[in-house]
């Protein structure tokens, strides 16, 4: 199987107008399972080493929406346009029944593509992720919007803001840091300053306190796997409880000493229980 680390990148041009970049690797005859990526992350922020697990068994497809990295157009400040952009990318593809995986931001339009064409998936990862309107989810504390939001964020603050103090995060923070920095050739697109203030404008908006909007959760009848680290403070962990709260057929697994990178500091394990809920 070719790994993540070295698939060449593709182009498919949606009915939009859109020309998407993205990658796919592993099992084409297994149903697909389209990654939804995080605040201002492209296509080589995906951890090769947990998208080369996830590939073992099924197709794994990962993606730059509208504006982010090499795919053309303007980034939106709007998760719900997030959202239909992401469906025009599936169709695109020629994909009818997908599973999901939204991580962070991702897992915002997760939810967001579930509630607006439910037919389309099958069942869905919510990873370090939360509901709209979620008390307190309006912004992140500083130091962390300091970190991710700063023009130029270095290894030091994606450390920071993915992992937590002890060596043993620490030391994996290191490894996945060489891990997405390894492919020598045919690298996307750095994400620019536009796509982090739109990506922020989005995060801030689906944050706006607003109890009512909780219960849109109760209309994904969707298997749902709600995973987090235990020390996450980026999207707290309650928020991953709240979720499973809400949302009717849901199952929550929290990983120990992991922060907002959990699942590439626990990349087998994560890989292993998304793989199992997913053949369930």
């Amino acid at each position: 199987m070719t790994s993540y680390e070295s698939v060449r990148s593709s182009t498919a041009l949606g009915a939009n107008g859109i020309s998407y970049r993205y990658r796919r690797v592993g099992n084409p005859a297994a149903r697909p399972l389209v990654l939804l990526q995080h605040f201002r992350g492209n296509l080589d922020n995906w951890d090769p080493a947990l998208l080369d697990a996830l590939a073992g068994s099924r197709e794994v497809v990962a993606f730059d929406n509208v504006g982010v990295g090499g795919s053309t157009g303007r980034v939106p400040p709007s998760v719900t346009q997030m959202a239909h952009d992401a469906i025009s990318f599936i169709t695109a593809v020629g994909l009818d029944r997908v599973d999901i995986l939204g991580y962070s931001l991702g897992g915002f339009v997760a939810q967001e593509i579930t509630l607006i064409r439910p037919d389309l998936v099958e069942r869905m990862v919510l990873a370090a992720t939360a509901p709209q309107g979620a008390p307190g989810m309006h912004g992140w504390v500083g130091d962390i919007i300091d970190a991710v939001g700063s023009e130029h964020t270095t290894g030091d603050q994606l450390l920071h803001a993915f992992f937590t103090d002890s060596a043993a995060s620490r030391a994996a923070g290191g490894e996945f840091l060489g891990r997405i920095f390894a492919r020598a050739e045919g690298r996307d697109e750095a994400t620019d300053w536009a796509t982090r203030q739109a990506h922020y404008d989005a995060v801030v908006q689906w944050g706006v306190p607003n109890h009512s909007m909780l219960e849109r959760l109760a209309a994904i009848s969707q298997p749902v796997l709600v995973a987090n680290g235990d020390s996450d403070r980026m999207i707290l962990p309650r928020y991953s409880h709240l979720s499973v709260s809400l949302l009717p057929n849901a199952t929550i697994k929290i990983y120990p000493d992991a922060a907002h990178g959990f699942l590439f500091q626990h990349h087998s394990a994560f890989a292993d229980d998304v793989c199992g809920f997913l053949d369930t």
